[in-house]
């Protein structure tokens, strides 16, 4: 495996700014003390609790308690391995990355898999756009079908890179052979069919993608993914997916449908104050809302609506309106999503037109422009006033027995919800829309909350019992308290002490069972030797995940202390009492009892308790001043 230079990533974290990189994902906003502030990536939540600092280059969320630098925030967030993520960064800020000697730097063969296959899918990407421009019989049909046939400007075709694949694929994979990808990038890149045990040749690269409209998916940083390819009249009789409007690709390394939304890599900047997310069915209907000038617009990638998803989106903004046709599928579509939108916390609101037997938003902006998107936000409705016509369309000619059916659909919903407060407002829209009293409503609610809340006891008693089957995993104590925990804070802020601490505190006294310890001996020893190499650059310092995000922890604390000399002295006499005290009891519980140990000799365990208590006496004092 190439090993990257410990210089190298010095300069990197030097030349890279962290705030440049955390706000590809996160909206920041300054917080006062030279920090920026913004939603945490890592949980739910609404209120701002994740926290950078530039200057320090660290981050840390005091809500979930994830903290890092500029490497760890690429890691985290894309699933990379160290040497991954340094690369990915090199690449995209220009910064050449360098190996040891010897270790041969990133082959083909020896590079990291997803990064490989993110290049390979950039020239997929390239590759199909070319053949959408060329002046030959492919590139004139699908011009002629996306400028007259779905009427979208050539404009948006160069944006979005849109793509055509002809009958026979285009002549990927040659390209893919010539560009020398991996075999193993080439098997599970998603373009190919290739079975397992048939050697990679050009014949055994069968093109997954033929005679198709090619959309290329981006996750939320910019990236090639996947590809949407869309059936036209030059999709391939032999084709196995010949049926299919759209053919996604399969889930890669780099691709997972449930987790990205299309679009959304150009809508997070959009959104803000009075613009919100505008969720609409697919992927065309995203292209023709930006079109127009809707830049907010995102669609699913061909699949319901998950969780992760929008919890992705909540990211960049709480507020959604939801688009979807209005036939029957596109309905059903908008209740499932609704549920799963409240519980990640996200604002909804659903458009519709007045007057209007069916909406379909590609037809309506196509025919109205943005102009469009004002009259469907006229005629908005509220999550709970759309679930309601959607459950019950004529409550005035339902039956009790309907009613009540509608209102336990309804508080599946509104269970949903994380505020009291919100759940309390939506029961009373429900009790308005169903023509219910409101007593009667919370009543019912009140007693669907405590069969649902013992059933989920149920489920926790019977995993709980399931657990207690199981070994539990060794989980290491965090010791946030420990004198090592202390002291290690006072050398990341005071680096003057690092010395004297060193020269001073016998190894022995520091419990390295735990994170602070490992890292308060590592760091001594360090400062010993004169290798001290600086709060800026510890990465060759530290060897695992939990070393760098305590580390990332205690960057963030700032103690304003008046003596931090002092301050140190008194851990290095807590280590001291901690190490000689159990020895000093273990004296004394010998000579209360003489007969207990006859291989004792009273003597020599007295003058031992004697220098004991004289060296827990004298006071410790620095090797040398701050």
């Amino acid at each position: 495996m190439p090993v990257i230079k410990p210089t190298c990533i010095r300069d990197l974290k030097l030349r890279v700014n962290i705030a440049d990189v955390v706000s590809r994902t996160v909206t920041l906003r300054k917080a006062g003390g030279g920090q920026l502030k913004g939603l945490c990536p890592f949980h739910n939540e609404k209120t701002p609790s994740f926290n950078v600092n530039v200057d320090k280059g660290y981050y840390k969320c005091f809500g979930c308690g994830k903290a890092g630098d500029t490497i760890t925030f690429v890691r985290e967030t894309e699933q990379l391995t160290f040497t991954e993520a340094v690369e990915a960064l090199g690449k995209r800020f220009g910064v050449p990355i360098e190996y040891e000697e010897g270790s041969g730097g990133p082959s083909h063969e020896e590079r990291s898999l997803r990064q490989e296959i993110f290049d390979l899918h950039d020239a997929a990407a390239e590759h199909f756009h070319q053949a959408f421009k060329a002046r030959d019989a492919t590139g004139e049909y699908f011009r002629q079908l996306w400028t007259e046939k779905r009427k979208f400007p050539m404009e948006l075709a160069d944006e979005f890179k849109i793509g055509a694949a002809d009958e026979t694929g285009s002549g990927l994979g040659a390209l893919m052979l010539r560009r020398k990808f991996s075999e193993e990038a080439l098997r599970r890149c998603g373009l190919f069919f290739i079975y397992e045990d048939t050697a990679l040749t050009l014949h055994s690269l069968r093109p997954r993608f033929r005679g198709r409209l090619m959309i290329p998916i981006r996750d939320h940083q910019g990236r090639v993914v996947a590809f949407t390819a869309r059936q036209t009249e030059r999709t391939p009789e032999d084709d196995p997916a010949r049926e299919a409007k759209y053919v996604n690709s399969p889930e890669t390394p780099i691709f997972t449908k449930g987790n990205l939304l299309f679009n959304l890599d150009r809508a997070r900047t959009a959104v803000g104050e009075g613009k919100p997310f505008v969720l609409v069915e697919g992927q065309l209907d995203a292209l023709r809302c930006w079109s127009v000038g809707l830049k907010t617009a995102i669609a699913p990638q061909g699949t319901s609506i998950t969780e992760g998803q929008l919890v992705l989106l909540r990211r960049y903004h709480a507020q959604v309106e939801c688009f979807f046709d209005s036939d029957s599928a596109g309905q059903k579509a908008a209740l499932r999503f609704l549920p799963l939108a409240l519980k990640a916390g996200l604002e909804v609101r659903f458009l519709t037109l007045a007057g209007a037997e069916k909406l379909d938003p590609d037809l309506l902006f196509l025919e109205r422009g943005l102009a469009g998107y004002d009259e469907v936000r006229r005629g908005a409705q509220s999550a709970m006033a759309f679930a309601c016509r959607a459950t019950l369309p004529d409550p005035m000619a339902a039956s009790a027995e309907q009613k009540s059916r509608a209102a336990q659909a309804m508080f599946e919903i509104v269970a949903q919800a994380e505020s009291e407060m919100t759940r309390s407002q939506f029961l009373g829209e429900v009790s308005s829309h169903l023509r219910l009293p409101l007593a009667a409503m919370q009543k019912d609610f009140q007693t669907f909350a405590q069969r649902q809340g013992r059933q989920a006891a149920a489920r926790a008693d019977a995993a709980e019992a399931n657990a207690a089957h199981s070994p539990a995993p060794a989980v290491s104590a965090p010791a946030a308290h420990t004198p090592e925990r202390h002291l290690l804070l006072l050398v990341l802020h005071y680096e003057a002490l690092g010395r004297p601490l060193g020269t001073t505190l016998p190894h022995d006294w520091i419990d390295t069972g735990h994170t602070a310890g490992v890292l308060l001996n590592r760091f001594l020893g360090e400062f010993e030797q004169d290798a001290w190499p600086g709060t800026q650059h510890l990465d060759p310092l530290l060897e695992t995940p939990e070393e760098r995000a305590l580390v990332a922890h205690l960057m963030f604390e700032s103690p304003a202390l008046d003596d931090p000399v002092k301050v140190a002295q008194e851990g290095l006499r807590q280590l001291r009492a901690r190490s000689l005290e159990p020895r000093l009891r273990e004296i004394e519980l010998a000579l209360a009892n003489p007969h207990a140990d006859s291989e004792s000799d009273p003597i020599s365990l007295l003058k031992e308790h004697s220098e004991l208590q004289r060296q827990l006496r004298t006071p410790l004092v620095l090797a040398a001043a701050v």
